[in-house]
């Protein structure tokens, strides 16, 4: 992987991913594209392009003229998003995907696209969840992210596109704050606890789910890209996770840092079911084994960065 281009770089993931690689393979190797011009100044006034990932022919364009060898696909509507609109969902999701990995087929391309935890559904084993495992989502989100993993491994099977993914948890980042997603409530909670003390969940209490500090899911992604591939039994799948935590545990973590902070709740039935119908933690073991996926983020250490880095803001 030397150089790269990237969809959806403005969002959640996509902005420090961006950053990331801009630092690691030179900003001249890194093409970020978004539907908008950015906002943050660490991307203003450098190579960006505007790409609606439903227009196949400009995406085409860009890679002939930009000639990477590789295509990090991250435009998506998340998991609250799609629900409030889900043909739409399925014609960004989907559809933009399709183009991606048609793009990537017909330039030879290395690919990568996120599926998510809310890959699941209610049938699938909430404890230890294995990689391989019933999958039966009952939101439009999960069934894009299932018609993901399965078209990724059609269009490595079928064309010999060198596709590969992980199944990400909710992801808790200090640089962008959250933008539809049911996990959000772990990134929102950290800037109420500084901005006023106090924050209110859309989610209950003892709702447990997977979580992954920003750091150590920029760096899987980047470490599963680099992999040799003759490791890889699996391919666009991979569970990744750093920790299963609910509201509670990270309030009471918040509190050895700020003793006066208060968690209350007025629980979203909408995402609340969401919630509920997801893993309570996931099993990542072929990612250790197969490409040495390893998070340093614990609960604890991610609140410590997380409070100050909002602090210094």
């Amino acid at each position: 992987m030397e150089r790269i281009i990237i969809t959806g770089a403005l969002g959640q993931i996509g902005t420090e991913l961006t950053l990331k690689l801009r630092e690691k393979y030179g900003e001249e190797n890194v093409l970020p594209t978004d539907i908008k011009p950015p906002e943050d100044e660490n991307l203003k006034g450098k190579p960006f392009e505007i790409l609606d990932v439903r227009d196949q022919e400009r995406m085409k364009e860009l890679v002939s003229e930009f000639k990477p060898d590789t295509i990090m696909h991250m435009a998506a509507l998340l998991s609250a998003t799609a629900e409030k609109n889900p043909q739409f969902a399925w014609e960004i999701n989907m559809g933009g995907l399709m183009n991606a990995l048609e793009t990537a087929r017909e330039f030879d391309l290395k690919f990568f696209t996120p599926s998510s935890i809310g890959a699941f559904g209610p049938s699938t084993p909430k404890e230890n969840t294995p990689q391989v495992t019933i999958q039966r989502p009952t939101t439009m989100y999960g069934v894009n992210k299932v018609a993901g993993e399965l078209l990724c491994d059609y269009y490595h099977e079928k064309f010999g596109v060198d596709t590969r993914g992980v199944r990400f948890p909710g992801l808790i980042s200090h640089v962008k704050e959250p933008g539809g997603g049911t996990t959000d409530y772990a990134v929102e909670i950290y800037f109420e606890a500084l901005r006023s003390g106090r924050y209110t969940s859309f989610i209950g209490k003892s709702t447990n789910m997977d979580m992954m500090y920003m750091d150590d899911a920029i760096d899987a992604i980047i470490k599963l890209m680099e992999a040799d591939p003759a490791q890889l039994t699996d391919r666009n799948a991979f569970n990744v996770s750093a920790m299963s935590i609910n509201p509670e545990m990270v309030a009471n973590e918040i509190r050895k840092h700020i003793p006066d902070f208060e968690l209350d709740y007025d629980v979203d039935p909408v995402r609340q079911g969401i919630a509920e119908s997801w893993p309570n933690a996931i099993d990542s073991t072929e990612a250790k084994r197969q490409w040495g996926f390893d998070p340093r983020y614990d609960l604890e250490k991610m609140t410590e960065v997380m409070l100050e880095a909002i602090r210094n803001k």
